[in-house]
């Protein structure tokens, strides 16, 4: 989203929901970041002595995640977003999502355009000392640049490093539980997750890629592969607004002059463009591989999310090089 962005609400309605996604909805909670505190919280030392339990607030579940991975038991994380079908550019804040934020001593939004509703929540919910983290001013991405930062490995750990900082300023009693937490997650919890990312860009630095839209482009440049697709219409395809005709002719080449080796797309944006480009690459040969804007399934962790995307990724990449 280099571009300034065009309004959100023109995205296309339609969005193809994976099917996993659709099965898990119904069976999870108001928060899928609340149920994976537990996956690490005992990683680290068990007793506490402030015996606190901060109040977390998350836009989006796969910041939330992060948060209630990091915290442990020391944390109660609720995130907004939390469906796979819901667009995060055009949710509608609801009575209750203004009260889970007025009761937030920590607050996570992601910025740079892609949650502005959250910032209104923040401004009209002011909280006494409640601290707010910004992923968007804090990897100095600004309004207008690429909102995805949850794709780029890079801005990942350094959220992880600041939402340790906030939370041992906030419970300055349990700091070294937070570290604990900090070394399990990044060490432990995220070794599958960094082990694929370093594989990949051994392996596949610099293979050309198609992608359908933007979201795919801080993961691209994480893994160090080769971006094909115009810019122009990476973002005209996340804002929703129609891309041009040149772009879809050059697309259209690239793909039948197999000047791509893979193409990925977000499943949870397929428009007919979309869908006829993953058809065309199909019929060529061109193996595709699929991400979506927001924890699928709804109740997964962000590592097993990503990991299975970097799994689909790294496969697709392996049958089209033969490496």
């Amino acid at each position: 989203m280099s571009t300034v962005p065009a309004p959100r609400s023109a995205r296309p309605s339609a969005r193809v929901v994976l099917v996993t996604a659709t099965a898990a909805l119904t069976a999870v909670t108001a928060t899928a970041c609340s149920t994976s505190s537990s996956n690490t919280s005992d990683t680290a030392a068990t007793g506490s002595s402030s015996g606190k339990t901060i109040q977390v607030v998350a836009a989006e579940n796969f910041w939330g995640s992060i948060a209630s991975q990091l915290g442990g038991s020391h944390v109660k994380v609720d995130s907004i977003i939390t469906n796979p079908s819901t667009d995060p550019h055009d949710y509608e804040p609801t009575a209750a999502d203004a009260r889970t934020v007025a009761g937030a001593q920590y607050a996570v939004v992601n910025g740079i355009g892609y949650d502005a509703w959250a910032d209104k929540l923040l401004a009209s919910n002011p909280g006494s000392g409640r601290t707010e983290l910004k992923v968007g001013d804090l990897v100095g991405i600004k309004p207008g640049g690429n909102p995805h930062r949850w794709y780029s490995p890079g801005n990942v750990h350094q959220v992880i490093e600041k939402i340790t900082a906030d939370y041992k300023k906030i419970d300055p009693a349990d700091a070294s539980y937070f570290d604990q937490q900090k070394t399990a997650f990044e060490t432990k919890t995220l070794a599958g997750y960094n082990q694929l990312i370093a594989d990949i860009k051994a392996k596949y630095a610099g293979t050309p890629i198609g992608a359908s839209e933007s979201i795919v482009t801080p993961l691209a440049d994480g893994l160090g592969l080769k971006m094909l697709t115009p810019e122009t219409f990476l973002d005209a395809m996340s804002e929703g607004s129609d891309p041009t005709a040149q772009d879809k002719a050059t697309i259209d080449r690239q793909i039948k002059s197999k000047q791509i080796k893979i193409y990925v797309y977000n499943s949870q944006n397929s428009t007919p463009d979309v869908q006829a480009q993953v058809k065309a690459a199909k019929a060529e040969g061109i193996p595709v591989a699929t991400v979506t804007e927001t924890l699928t399934p709804a109740g997964a962790t962000f590592q097993q999310w990503q990991t299975t995307e970097l799994q689909g990724i790294e496969q697709a990449l392996a049958k089209a090089t033969g490496k």
